[in-house]
C-alpha cells in the first residue's frame, strides 16, 4: 500500500467511502446531505498527528468522535478527498481544558514548509481565546496575505487584496454560544463565498475575489486538535457536496 507523508505526518494512502450512519433527520436526508460518522467507529476519517502522538489522539466513545489534546496534537481528515463546494453540519463541545479547535477546508498540503497545511478555517474556539475568535474564519495561506474574519463580520477581499469589513445584521453573540455544552456547527462553502453558522446564525463570512491562482479551489476537510490540555468532541456530523 502506498504511503502518504505530510511534513511530520504519515498516513497510509488508500481509497475511504463516505462512512454510513444511523439518526440523519429526515429534513437533512431530504436535501441531500449524508453521514460523514457512523457513530461507532473513525471508518472514513484520517489522523494526521504531529510526532509524538499517540493512537488516544483521537477517538470512539458512546457515539461521539474525542480529540484528546494530552494525546498529542493535529488533524482528523475526512476521507482525503480534495472537495471544492459543500455544506456540513456538526455538533461540537469542549467539555474540559483551554485551548482552540475548528474545522479547516481546502486544506492542502503547505509546500513552503512555513505550516503543516494552506486552509480556510472556521474557529469553534474555547476559553483563553481571544475575543471574538470563536466563530471567526482564518486564513493559513502562505504567498498572501492574512485577513482576519472576525465573529460577526462580513469581510470582501478585493482583486487588489484590500479587505472591506461590514457588521453583520443579526449575527451571533458570545451569549449564543453555550459553553462546555453542545453547539451547532454549519459551513457552507461554494465557489469564493465562506459562511460559518452557529447555533442557527450567521457568525462570520467572507467573499475573495482575487485571481483563482491565489485562492485554495478545494482541498480536505480536517477537525482540528490544537492544544495539549483540551477535549473536543463532535457528532452528528452530515455533508453534502455541491462540486
Amino acid at each position: 500500500m502506498k504511503r502518504l507523508c505530510v511534513l511530520a505526518f504519515c498516513i497510509p494512502f488508500a481509497s475511504l467511502a463516505v462512512s454510513s450512519g444511523p439518526n440523519i433527520p429526515a429534513k437533512e436526508r431530504k436535501a441531500g446531505f449524508v453521514p460523514m460518522f457512523d457513530g461507532q467507529s473513525l471508518k472514513g476519517w484520517t489522523p494526521m498527528m504531529r510526532e509524538g502522538a499517540t493512537a488516544k489522539a483521537w477517538s470512539v466513545k458512546d457515539g461521539k468522535i474525542i480529540g484528546n489534546g494530552d494525546q498529542g496534537i493535529g488533524y482528523l481528515v475526512y476521507d482525503r478527498r480534495e472537495i471544492a463546494d459543500f455544506e456540513m453540519k456538526f455538533r461540537y463541545r469542549f467539555p474540559a481544558g483551554k485551548g482552540n479547535s475548528g474545522v479547516s477546508v481546502r486544506a492542502r498540503k503547505d509546500r513552503t514548509g512555513k505550516r503543516d497545511f494552506q486552509s480556510y478555517h472556521a474557529d469553534l474556539g474555547h476559553l483563553g481565546i481571544g475575543k471574538k475568535v470563536l466563530g471567526a474564519w482564518d486564513f493559513h495561506t502562505p504567498g498572501r496575505r492574512e485577513h482576519a474574519c472576525f465573529r460577526g463580520d462580513r469581510l470582501v477581499i478585493h482583486k487588489n487584496d484590500q479587505p472591506t469589513v461590514t457588521p453583520i445584521a443579526g449575527a451571533v453573540k458570545a451569549t449564543d454560544i453555550r459553553k462546555g455544552d453542545w453547539n451547532n456547527g454549519h459551513i457552507i462553502v461554494q465557489n469564493n463565498r465562506f459562511q460559518f453558522f452557529l447555533n442557527g446564525k450567521l457568525s462570520s463570512e467572507f467573499i475573495e475575489h482575487l485571481p483563482k491562482e491565489k485562492r485554495l479551489r478545494k482541498g480536505m476537510i480536517q477537525l482540528q486538535l490544537h492544544d495539549p490540555g483540551m477535549i473536543v468532541q463532535f457528532k452528528d456530523l452530515w455533508i453534502k457536496v455541491l462540486k
